[in-house]
């Protein structure tokens, strides 16, 4: 497959695009953070569609009304040299007001899993023992917090068993079970809702919040999503595949979204 187009018309990263914006379906007027370069197109093609009341950041201390390419930077120089905004911003968001959005479950961010479990716990801070990991990682990275005080998805660009692990080696994103045993603390706002990777869409709505195969991706078959995992997934009867994305939604990725296909460098097919 070209990483620009296929006999169907779209690429594999195109339709991950579109899975990333499904998962925003019905936010409404609710801050999306999505973190990375296709969850940040599929966040913003999914207000320029179906969901236009979502609050959207710069990337960095405002909301802007605008839908910004991935790596766009809303300030610069203006044509009298001085600095100026290129983007309209709706409001200001300097650091400290973010917690504020953030505490009373009026954000749904997506964020990146090094590991994740059947449960949707999930490994950003360190491969092997903590004591003395074999690979460092990002962190933390504010996902104990994010996991318990609003909706919670995961971008995963290469499915395989080193990712779709039995148990994660540490706990930074906190899934269902241990959500659960928080208590009423840990399950107010707690919602993994998603888990889109370059195979596939997976969720939790099971009766015990096991990870669930929603979807396979055009191309892909369920056997080859249950090779590149490693624990037994929820599979229900035919599992339908991915919707392709619509031609308004193709124009809106390749001619205003991410206009220089960095798309691509996530998802090469």
């Amino acid at each position: 497959m070209s990483t620009t187009d296929t006999d169907l018309g779209f690429t594999r990263a195109e339709v991950c695009c579109v899975a990333v914006a499904e998962c925003f379906r019905g936010d409404g007027e609710r801050l999306a953070n999505p973190i990375g370069t296709i969850p940040m197109i599929g966040g913003r093609l999914a207000r320029a569609t179906f969901e236009p009341h979502l609050v959207m950041t710069d990337g960095l201390a405002g909301f802007t009304s605008e839908t910004l390419p991935p790596g766009t930077d809303p300030y610069g120089v203006g044509a009298d040299g001085h600095l100026a905004v290129l983007a309209t911003m709706e409001a200001w968001n300097p650091y400290p007001q973010m917690f504020t959005v953030l505490w009373n479950g009026r954000r749904h961010v997506m964020m990146g899993a090094s590991q994740i479990d059947r449960f949707g716990n999930q490994n950003l801070a360190c491969i092997g023992s903590w004591a003395q990991p074999k690979s460092q990682l990002l962190g933390f990275r504010g996902a104990p917090g994010n996991t318990i005080n609003h909706t919670t998805s995961y971008w995963v660009p290469s499915h395989s068993p080193k990712v779709f692990v039995e148990q994660v080696d540490v706990v930074s994103g906190v899934g269902y079970d241990r959500a659960a045993a928080l208590g009423p603390a840990g399950s107010r706002f707690h919602e993994i809702r998603r888990v889109v990777t370059d195979l596939a869409v997976l969720d939790f709505e099971t009766p015990e919040h096991r990870m669930r195969l929603r979807s396979v991706h055009p191309g892909v078959s369920v056997d080859d999503v249950v090779a590149a995992t490693g624990f037994e997934l929820v599979i229900e009867g035919d599992v339908p595949t991915t919707r392709e994305p619509t031609p308004e939604e193709l124009q809106l990725i390749r001619e205003v979204i991410d206009p220089k296909g960095l798309r691509a460098t996530e998802v090469k097919i």
